[in-house]
C-alpha cells in the first residue's frame, strides 16, 4: 500500500466535498474578548469571534486571571505527572470540594478534557459492571459514543429526546439487569434542551442509572449556574453529572460529579484518569475561581440569555434562517457544505467576523450550518455589524434560494 498517496487522497476527497477544516490562526486578546487578532496572508487582521464555546468570557474575567497568576507563582506550571504518582495537588482537592457542592453531590472528579470524562466514565462502567446495557440518545456527543463503544457494553440508541421509546427499549429488561440512560441537557449544534425529568421518570421506573452530559449547560443555567439539571430542580435524581471546564468557566479541563462511592470508582477502575497526567495546578486554580464568580453572579447568565435572545431575534427579522433554539445556542442553517465553507469565508475576510462552519461529522450532511455564540460581552454594535455582514453574504452566494427547504428537513 502507498501510504502517502492514501492519505493525500483522502484529504483531496475532503477538499473535493467541502469538508476539509481550515483552522484560523487567532490570537485572544486579554481585556478585549471578543475581539482577536487574525494572522492571514502575511497580515495581522483585527475580528470578532461570534463561536467560542468560552461562553460568558470568563477566559478574561480578572479574578480568575488573578488566580492563575497566583498558582503559577506559588506551584509553577504543570502539576509533575498522574495524581497517582506525583501526588493530588491542593488545588485539585479544593476545585473538586467546589464543584461537588456546585452540583449538590457528594464528590466530583477532575479530567484533563470533558471529552476525556466522558470516555473514561462511560467505558468504565461498561467494562467493569457485569452485564450493563446502555440506552444513549442518537445525537450524544462523540466522546459519549466512544465511551460506550469501548465499554463493549449491549447498547440500545433511542430517539432524540424521546422518553417514550426509551421506555420501549428499557421495558424489554427486567428490572434486575444494570442499565445506564446516557443522554446530554444542551445540544450544541441545534441548541434544544433534554426533557430531563420526564427521562428521570422512565430511568427510575426501570432502575436505572442516569448519566447526564452537562457541558454545553455548565456555567450557564440556574441560580448558581450549575447546568440545567439545577434549573429544572432535578440534580438529586441524576446518578452522574458529566461537564466541561472548558466552555462557560473558561478554562480546560472535565469532571464528573455524583455519590462518594460511584466517583471513587471511576477514580480507582478508570484507565483515563489513572494514567493522565493531571490537570496543571495554575488551570485547578483559574477554574475554581471562575466557578466562585458563576455561583454568586446571576447577573452574567440574565445578561448572556438576553445577547441570545436578540440575536436570533436581529438575524430572523432580516430573513437569515436561525433554527428554533430554546437555549444560548444560535444555529444558522446553510445545508451545504462548501456553501457554508464559503460563507465562513467571506465573513471573515471581507467583514472580520469569525464563525466557523459545522459540518459532518459533527452534523449529518445536507444540514451544514454556522453556529453563533453571542457572549454577554458582545455588544449591539457587534450584533447590528453581524446581522448586516450575513444579510450581504447571503445576498452575494444566493443562499436566500436554500433556506425554505433546507430549514424544513433540519427540523
Amino acid at each position: 500500500m502507498d501510504y502517502q498517496h492514501y492519505f493525500t487522497k483522502r484529504i483531496a476527497d475532503l477538499k473535493t466535498e467541502g469538508r476539509y477544516r481550515v483552522f484560523a490562526d487567532l490570537e485572544r486578546r486579554c481585556g478585549q474578548f471578543p475581539v482577536a487578532r487574525n494572522y492571514r496572508d502575511g497580515q495581522v487582521h483585527e475580528v470578532v469571534v461570534w463561536c467560542s464555546n468560552d461562553y460568558l468570557g470568563m477566559g478574561q474575567h480578572p479574578e480568575v486571571l488573578a488566580a492563575a497568576k497566583e498558582a503559577v507563582d506559588r506551584c509553577g506550571a504543570g502539576a509533575g505527572g498522574t495524581r497517582n504518582i506525583s501526588g493530588t495537588n491542593h488545588y485539585h482537592v479544593l476545585l473538586e470540594q467546589e464543584l461537588a457542592a456546585w452540583n449538590a453531590k457528594e464528590s466530583a472528579l477532575l479530567f484533563t478534557s470533558g471529552y476525556v470524562a466522558n470516555q473514561t466514565t462511560l467505558s468504565t462502567l461498561g467494562a467493569t459492571i457485569p452485564g450493563l446495557v446502555v440506552f444513549s440518545d442518537e445525537l450524544n456527543h462523540n466522546s459519549m459514543i466512544e465511551g460506550i463503544r469501548h465499554g463493549r457494553s449491549a447498547k440500545h440508541v433511542f430517539r432524540h429526546n424521546d422518553p417514550e421509546h426509551l421506555e420501549q427499549l428499557l421495558s424489554a429488561y427486567p428490572r434486575e439487569t444494570p442499565k445506564l440512560v446516557a443522554f446530554e441537557s444542551v445540544y450544541s449544534m441545534d441548541g434544544d434542551i433534554a426533557p430531563i425529568a420526564e427521562i428521570c421518570d422512565v430511568a427510575e421506573a426501570h432502575n436505572a442509572m442516569t448519566f447526564l452530559d452537562e457541558v454545553h449547560a455548565a456555567g450557564m443555567y440556574g441560580a448558581e449556574g450549575s447546568g440545567v439539571a439545577e434549573r429544572d430542580g432535578v440534580r438529586e435524581r441524576i446518578t452522574i453529572i458529566q461537564a466541561t471546564l472548558a466552555k462557560a468557566i473558561g478554562v480546560v479541563g472535565g469532571y464528573i460529579a455524583g455519590s462518594d462511592a460511584m466517583v471513587d470508582y471511576v477514580r480507582s477502575f478508570g484507565p483515563g484518569f489513572i494514567f493522565s497526567s493531571s490537570m496543571p495546578p495554575m488551570v485547578a486554580a483559574a477554574a475554581l475561581a471562575s466557578v466562585k464568580v458563576l455561583r454568586r453572579s446571576p447577573e452574567i447568565r440574565q445578561r448572556h440569555q438576553e445577547r441570545a435572545a436578540t440575536m436570533k431575534a436581529k438575524l430572523a427579522a432580516q430573513g437569515i434562517p436561525v433554527l428554533p433554539s430554546v437555549s444560548h445556542i444560535v444555529p444558522v442553517m446553510v445545508g451545504n457544505a462548501a456553501l457554508c465553507k464559503q460563507a465562513s469565508d467571506l465573513l471573515l475576510n471581507k467583514h472580520g467576523i469569525y464563525v466557523q462552519p459545522i459540518n459532518y461529522p459533527t452534523v449529518p450532511v445536507g444540514t451544514e450550518r454556522l453556529r453563533i455564540t453571542p457572549t454577554p460581552l458582545h455588544t449591539d454594535e457587534m450584533m447590528d455589524h453581524l446581522v448586516k455582514s450575513f444579510v450581504s453574504v447571503w445576498d452575494e452566494l444566493e443562499l436566500h434560494k436554500e433556506h425554505p427547504k433546507k430549514v424544513a428537513a433540519a427540523e
